[in-house]
């Protein structure tokens, strides 16, 4: 699903108009009748019981007029609530307002805060409220009369229909400016917005719905919009394709896995079953020689290959046996509880400059990294790069803050500049192509904020990659069936209870949502 700045959707509403000729009038038309719809069919109790509109002068409130006219002619009581002054309302708002008063449709001038007092116990009793104060223009605070209004609703516990956007909310960059409106379902028109879908925003709209208002596709094309909300559509059938008959294991590559030390065996234990789950062929694990009993009781499909150490980190003595360990892959997996002492740096190193398989890297393979960064600029193969804000932030050189602040762009930046694929974990999870291409993951939840989550992500990755799937195309896949897995798991089992090998075993239900068109959400329930 593609993804937009509010800038971008303004600039499309603009040609539409100007360019195409279809009427701003229209537009608006479209989009009250479709969101209309959409609120019959997920409110059908709570619109019974009343509706009320609060709309502002802009089109947003346009917006809203045409849904109270849609309402009422379906037989809902519905009220409009303008927090402005009609002869303030102009354009094609006007039109609607106009519309709206001619059919009789009934109208409250919300101007004082002692106007606003007078109407809150009608505004309370109604089931449900549409919010169509504030637009996706909104650059500035909100304050005053429209805060108290957001506020206001927002203490009901009622059902709440954003018209566009949470009112309060910026389009472009999800935060809030002041206060904003908690919706539970919010009709959104033409595409997504960039605002809806990253943190804070995305915890505000509900459940969100594109309505298409009549822009036209071709337009959308030109525009070249580079940001995109994942899901199944956008993840490569290949990937989830029926086995031949004739193939076999040897059919679906063999990873190499370079992980574990000292008290983090389970790192590369769970690599290793991430990637198997995620269809791999062969895994080996290549460990330090006195951690292979370990690894051998651990792990029963995948093989370990002991290799020279040093107390049982990595060492300079160990770049040979990898190297030679290269031969028959199809891809590498490195970095989760390797160590960054110096000794394992060299070798580290050494053996990305001399890789010739496609490579993901993670955890201590970053932070080795982290200090010697021209050596991104050596690897000769595709490789991904998987940090979480912490290990982007000593990557780069910026506060953990920083880089939570510019999630899009930092990520963006590093994939350009070191022409890889970057996956910069947290929530919503942002992958980054070296193209500049943005995909927003809206799967995963708070009981995912634990140990081992990243290795199974870092396994499942590698598990693709061996496969012979491109870079982007094996992060996209896994982030999205990684977090779809802690989804479910979540939903079966909690979220405080939820362990990385849980999401091995929700894995292949992942699988088959995503194979069989099933989103990975709940359906709305009204409150």
């Amino acid at each position: 699903m593609k993804v937009v700045t509010a800038a971008q959707m303004q600039a499309l509403d603009r040609e539409t108009i100007q360019g195409v000729g279809i009427p701003g009038v229209v537009l608006m038309e479209n989009a009250g009748r479709e969101a209309a719809k959409l609120i019959l069919e997920h409110f059908p109790d709570a619109s019974s019981k009343g509706v009320a509109v609060l709309a502002g002068k802009g089109n947003n409130g346009g917006d809203g007029f045409v849904i109270a006219r849609y309402l009422r002619g379906q037989g809902k009581r519905t009220k409009v609530y303008l927090f402005a002054p009609r002869e303030k309302v102009g354009g094609d708002a006007r039109v609607n307002l106009e519309v709206w008063l001619r059919i009789g449709g009934e109208l409250e001038e919300i101007t004082s805060e002692e106007g606003f007092l007078r109407v809150k116990g009608e505004i309370a009793e109604a089931g449900l409220i549409v919010d169509a104060l504030l637009g996706t223009g909104l650059s500035s605070e909100v304050r005053g009369l429209l805060r108290e209004a957001i506020e206001f609703v927002n203490g009901l516990k009622k059902p709440v229909v954003a018209v566009d956007i949470p009112s309060g909310l910026d389009a472009s960059t999800g935060k809030v400016l002041g206060t904003a409106i908690r919706a539970s379902l919010t009709p959104t028109f033409g595409l997504a917005k960039l605002g809806q879908v990253i943190s804070p925003g995305a915890e505000l709209v509900g459940r969100l719905e594109v309505i298409d208002i009549g822009i036209p596709p071709s337009l959308v094309e030109r525009a070249g919009i580079k940001t995109h909300l994942l899901g199944p559509e956008e993840l490569s059938p290949r990937i989830f394709a029926s086995r031949p008959p004739e193939s076999h294991k040897g059919t679906y590559g063999h990873l190499l896995v370079v992980a574990g030390s000292p008290g983090k065996t389970g790192a590369a234990a769970m690599v290793a079953e991430g990637a198997l789950r995620m269809g791999a062929g062969l895994v080996t694990v290549a460990i330090p020689q006195s951690l292979n009993p370990i690894l051998e009781v651990k792990l029963t499909e995948a093989m370990t290959e002991p290799v020279p150490e040093e107390e049982g980190f990595l060492c300079s003595d160990s770049l040979p046996s990898l190297l030679s360990l290269l031969e028959g892959k199809s891809a590498i997996a490195l970095g989760p509880g390797i160590g960054t002492g110096e000794g394992v740096k060299e070798v580290i190193l050494e053996f990305l400059r001399k890789a010739n398989l496609p490579l993901v890297i993670d955890a201590d393979g970053l932070n080795v990294l982290s200090s010697h960064p021209q050596t991104l600029r050596e690897i000769k193969v595709p490789f991904i790069l998987t940090p979480h804000p912490g290990e982007m932030a000593r990557l780069v050189g910026l506060g953990t803050a920083e880089v939570q602040e510019r999630r899009i762009e930092v990520a963006r930046e590093v994939a350009g500049e070191y022409r890889c694929v970057v996956v910069l974990k947290g929530n919503r999870t942002v992958v980054a192509s070296p193209e500049g291409e943005i995909f927003i993951n809206p799967t995963g939840n708070p009981g995912m904020a634990s140990g081992g989550m990243g290795d199974v992500l870092t396994g499942m990755i590698g598990g693709l990659l061996a496969q012979g799937h491109p870079p982007l195309e094996a992060a996209k896949a896994a982030v999205y069936l990684h977090g779809l897995s802690g989804d479910l798991g979540a939903r079966e089992l909690g979220e405080l209870p939820l362990l990385a090998t849980d999401l091995l075993e929700f894995l292949p239900l992942a699988l088959k949502e995503v194979t069989s068109g099933v989103g990975a959400h709940l359906p709305l329930e009204e409150s």
